[in-house]
């Protein structure tokens, strides 16, 4: 059977776009700015175990300290700043930080983003202004999975967007840190957590996603209205439980050498 045929099959609301559609990596990479608001409404926070675990894998407490964000694109930076007006904010991207060498900081994180660096730049970047024996942490909300509907959510929209989460690395964060040469041990795990929300925030959630954004409104619409489609049958009540497997990745820069 022909591809072309293939796809005449599926329903439209299921039909890839085409190939030329699809958004480079740095397309998807400067996506966010177009969506800053909804991606500050909608999407999950962490849940409290996250932050135990970063604290028991690096090794160092969390209460008290003091933050300095860093943000590329200048419309979420205002939606952090609006959200965390005490915090201290740079401008920069993960691949070059904007801190002297040995700034010593004790972690170095990357919430939902460290795919969109160079990992031999980041590396090295965060161990650059880390104090010895500091941590870099990087960690993903990632739909679980193991739960059904989710999974099922997933295919579909890849199935409809050619491309779609091909970018992420959560899963393969490990082995792409020790295969940078440097002598680092990450340690990962997987959280397991869910929160409810109503249907709207959860197709919000999809839709500040980066290839919903690149793609812009009018190609995301259909997809994201077969999606609501898709989970009345699931959630009749229209409160949605989402289920993620939150993936965490801490590795320590070496101590200093006596």
């Amino acid at each position: 059977m022909s591809k072309s045929s293939q796809r005449d099959q599926l329903p439209l609301a299921e039909q890839p776009l085409e190939p030329a559609s699809t958004p480079q990596h740095a397309t998807l990479a400067r996506s966010f700015d177009a969506v800053a608001a909804q991606y500050a409404a909608a999407r999950p926070g962490y849940p409290p175990a996250l932050f135990d675990a970063i604290e028991e894998l690096a090794g160092l407490p969390l209460a008290g300290a003091r933050v300095t964000a860093v943000e590329p694109g200048a419309a979420m930076a205002a939606e952090l700043h609006a959200a965390h007006p005490a915090v201290p904010l740079v401008r920069a991207l993960g691949d070059a930080l904007p801190f002297r060498d040995d700034a010593g900081f004790d972690l170095v994180g990357y919430a939902q983003a460290w795919h969109w660096t160079e990992p031999a730049r980041s590396v090295p970047e965060a161990l650059r202004v880390l104090r010895p024996g500091g941590a870099l942490a990087l960690w993903w909300n990632v739909p679980n999975p193991d739960v059904d509907w989710a999974a099922e959510q997933e295919a579909r929209i890849a199935r409809r967007l050619p491309g779609y989460h091909a970018h992420s690395v959560a899963p393969e964060a490990p082995d792409l840190i020790r295969g940078l040469g440097l002598g680092l041990h990450p340690v990962a795990q997987v959280l397991h957590w869910t929160r409810r929300v109503p249907v709207d925030t959860h197709l919000a959630m999809l839709g500040s996603r980066s290839y919903f954004s690149a793609i812009g409104p009018a190609a995301a619409a259909p997809v994201l209205a077969a999606e609501r489609e898709a989970l009345r049958d699931v959630f009749p009540d229209g409160i949605v439980e989402e289920a993620y497997a939150l993936d965490l990745t801490v590795t320590l820069r070496p101590p200093a050498s006596s």
